[in-house]
């Protein structure tokens, strides 16, 4: 996995990704569980005088893979709508697709010479 870069820019990101999610009810986001507990985590793992602080860095690293799936879920979601089929299409519609047509009978259908 690449670095995880600042504790703060990955608290940003998972504080996009809730406006996100909450833009839909029209509620603010800063009035959600999800928001008072992300903030009171990362307040709680601030750095430390210590050398290595190993919840610190566990806490970060799960934030990071959180956010992750917060955004890959996000596009997913945004492809999935833009490229979802629309159900069964007939054969004259599937040929206009890639820019064939089918042929047409001289007498029309159940025509016979």
């Amino acid at each position: 996995m690449a670095a995880l870069g600042s504790p703060a820019r990955t608290l940003r990101g998972l504080l996009r990704e809730l406006r996100y999610l909450n833009a839909a009810t029209g509620r603010p986001y800063r009035d959600t569980a999800a928001y008072r507990y992300l903030v009171k985590a990362f307040r709680a793992h601030r750095v430390t005088s210590e050398k290595l602080c190993r919840a610190q860095h566990e806490l970060h690293f799960q934030a990071a893979t959180y956010l992750c799936l917060l955004s890959s879920i996000r596009q997913h979601v945004a492809l999935h709508q833009e490229f979802h089929g629309k159900g069964e299409r007939s054969v004259e519609e599937s040929a206009g697709l890639v820019g064939l047509q089918l042929p047409r009978q001289p007498g029309g259908k159940g025509w016979e010479p």
